[in-house]
């Protein structure tokens, strides 16, 4: 299965931030979309990747200053993405080397949507769910 499929599911709803956003004013959509994190854009353009551990890591290095930082300031970047096609356990392989959490997904340079380890896991739980199902129904009908 691919990321695609993931999408699919999900749905393609992106929420973003820029890069000249103060961190008070993403983490607060953070909190209202109840996500971890948000691409940043320039235009059409993923820039970087703006998530609770950049909140955690500039908390500790600035203390509450930290909030009137931009976004831009703190960011990771550059971003690390994956297309439509990739299989799942590719993603998943490339957020466990990589230790990140969130992938944007591109395609043909536009942003698409937006992967968490927990879409990702959910997905392969789900398949693991099905395939056993379907193993239980055959034994019991042989």
């Amino acid at each position: 299965m691919t990321i695609a499929a993931i999408l699919t599911n999900k749905g393609r709803d992106v929420v973003s931030v820029t890069a000249n956003q103060s961190v008070l004013e993403a983490l607060r959509l953070l909190a209202e979309r109840r996500v971890g994190a948000v691409p940043v854009m320039d235009g059409a353009a993923v820039v970087g990747i703006f998530s609770e551990r950049d909140v955690i890591h500039t908390l500790a290095a600035h203390g509450a200053a930290a909030l009137d930082r931009t976004v831009g300031d703190v960011m990771t970047a550059p971003a690390i993405t994956v297309g439509p096609a990739e299989p799942v356990i590719g993603a998943l392989s490339l957020m466990t080397r990589r230790r990140v959490r969130h992938l944007p997904v591109i395609e043909a340079g536009q942003l698409i949507g937006v992967v968490s380890i927990g879409d990702l896991v959910k997905f392969r739980i789900d398949r693991i769910e099905a395939d056993a199902a379907a193993m239980r129904d055959y034994i019991q009908s042989a």
